[in-house]
C-alpha cells in the first residue's frame, strides 16, 4: 500500500492510520492515493463492516504537505485543479459511495484539509488534546477538500463562515459543543472507545445499518416524498430479511437475537 498509510483489518473493523508523524501526517500525493485505494478495498471487502481513520503520533492530519504545495505554485490553474480533482477529492467521492460506518478518531491536530478529511467521515470522536481549524484563509486559499460543504451542515452557515473566514482553532470540547465531534475521550482511551463504539454498531443487522446510512444522506438532498419513497423500499427489503424475522422471534421468546449479518 504505502509506508505513509497503515491499513489493517481486525474483527471486521478496518483501521487506516496516517503514518507521517514527523510531518504531523501532512498528506502527500502518495498518501492520498493509498488512502483512496484502502477505502475502495474496504468498500468491496465483505469482511469489513466499519472503518476507523486516525493518525500516528500527535496529529490527525495537518493538511497538505508544504513541500508539494510549493512545487504546485508554478503549475497552471488547470494543473492545480486536475491534481485536487483526481487525487485529493478521491477521498470524498469514494466515501460517498461507501455505506459502511466510517469514524474519524481525531488524536491531535486536524488542520485545513486534515479537518476536512475528518468532516467527511460519518462520525468524529476526539482526544481531549485534539484541535480543529479550517486554516485555508491564512494561506490565501479556499477550503480545498469539502470544508465549505460539510462544515455548514454540522454547525450552520454563520458559524461555518466564522470559522472559515478566521481560520481560528477550536479545542475538542469546543468542537463537541458545536457539534463537530460527538464524543471526547482522554487521549489514552480514544482508540479503545472508538473501537468499542464501532463494534456496538456492527453487531446490529448489517443490512439495516447500511440502509440507515444511505437514507440519512439521501434525505439531506431530497424532498420528503422522494425520501419516503426510498424509506418504503428499504423498509420492504429489511422487513423481509432473516435478521428482522429473527428479531421478532427473539422478542416473542424473550431472548437475545442472533443476527446472521454479524
Amino acid at each position: 500500500m504505502s509506508d505513509q498509510l497503515q491499513f489493517d483489518v481486525h474483527e471486521r473493523i478496518a483501521t487506516l492510520t496516517l503514518t507521517r508523524p514527523e510531518k504531523l501526517n501532512a498528506f502527500t500525493q502518495e498518501m492520498i492515493d493509498a488512502w483512496a485505494a484502502a477505502l475502495t478495498e474496504c468498500r468491496d471487502d465483505d469482511n469489513v463492516h466499519a472503518i476507523v481513520v486516525t493518525g500516528a503520533g500527535r496529529a490527525f492530519c495537518a493538511g497538505g504537505d508544504l513541500g508539494e504545495m510549493r512545487e504546485r505554485i508554478e503549475q497552471t490553474p488547470f494543473e492545480q485543479k486536475d491534481f485536487i480533482w483526481n487525487h485529493v477529492h478521491r477521498i470524498a467521492t469514494t466515501l460517498e459511495l461507501l455505506d459502511k460506518p466510517v469514524i474519524a478518531a481525531v488524536n491531535g491536530t486536524a488542520n485545513g484539509a486534515g479537518m476536512d478529511m475528518a468532516l467527511m467521515c460519518d462520525l468524529r470522536f476526539a482526544a481531549e488534546s485534539a484541535t480543529f481549524a479550517e486554516g485555508y484563509v491564512k494561506l490565501g486559499l479556499v477550503p480545498g477538500d469539502g470544508g465549505a460543504y460539510f462544515l455548514p451542515r454540522l454547525v450552520g452557515t454563520a458559524k461555518a463562515l466564522e470559522l472559515l473566514w478566521t481560520g481560528d482553532s477550536v479545542t475538542a470540547h469546543e468542537a463537541l459543543e458545536l457539534g463537530i465531534v460527538t464524543r471526547v475521550f482522554p487521549d489514552a482511551e480514544l482508540l479503545d472507545q472508538t473501537y468499542a463504539f464501532a463494534q456496538r454498531v456492527i453487531n446490529n443487522p448489517t443490512m439495516a445499518v447500511r440502509a440507515i446510512k444511505r437514507l440519512v444522506y439521501q434525505g439531506q438532498r431530497s424532498d420528503l416524498r422522494t425520501h419516503m419513497d426510498a424509506v418504503s423500499s428499504l423498509m420492504g427489503i429489511t422487513g423481509s430479511s432473516e435478521d428482522h424475522r429473527e428479531a421478532i422471534q427473539a422478542i416473542g421468546e424473550k431472548r437475545k437475537p442472533v443476527f446472521k449479518g454479524r
